[in-house]
């Protein structure tokens, strides 16, 4: 079995503590279509293209789409990405998506999250369309030249089949509990 969530699984759920202190499963997203991403605080690629995703974020959430950023990063290898942190960020960059904590790491393993950012994208029915990067370059923005989740949303909504429904996600691993920051699971590996 692979690390990450394969091509046509049902997302799996989840009850999440979010930074307005609410809990959220999947059933509270109820638009057409989903994108759940692995995110955090600290991480450069997240944070270089946090802008970028609040654009794509604004244009799909008029067609149906829901967005739910999951920080599942231990706040005991970076104090950054703890909840309190979350909520901070959360005040300051008012971003229009929910924001969950992953305290116990569960749905980043159910998922199969290798990276922040990592996107995960669901049809109707809920089963995963796309998996991988939100663009090329996202500690870079100047030098993108592939902007794929944008491209797969645009096909999903259009009702087309995903061109590219996987690639390789980039950004910083996810960072597991008690173990080297740049540590990842032994069955976690390329997705293409």
């Amino acid at each position: 079995m692979s690390f990450t969530l394969p091509l046509g699984s049902k997302a799996p759920d989840f009850s999440l503590l979010a930074t307005d202190g609410k809990h959220y499963s999947l059933q509270d997203f109820d638009r057409p279509y989903l994108v759940v991403f692995f995110t955090c605080n600290h991480c450069p690629y997240v944070i270089n293209s946090d802008e970028l995703t609040r654009k794509t974020v604004e244009t799909f959430q008029k067609q149906g789409v829901s967005f739910v950023g999951i920080n599942s990063n231990s706040p005991n290898t970076y104090e950054e990405d703890s909840y309190e942190n979350m909520i901070k960020r959360m005040e300051e960059h008012q971003f229009p998506w929910t924001y969950l904590h992953d305290a116990t790491q569960d749905v980043a393993k159910a998922y199969g999250a290798l990276r922040t950012p990592h996107f995960f994208v669901f049809d109707q029915e809920r089963k995963l369309v796309y998996t991988s990067r939100g663009v090329d370059s996202p500690r870079e923005p100047e030098k993108i030249t592939s902007f794929d989740l944008e491209q797969a949303l645009e096909e999903l909504v259009a009702g087309k089949p995903i061109t590219t429904p996987l690639t390789n996600p980039v950004g910083c691993n996810v960072k597991w509990d008690g173990m080297d920051p740049h540590w990842m699971p032994v069955e976690a590996c390329d997705l293409v």
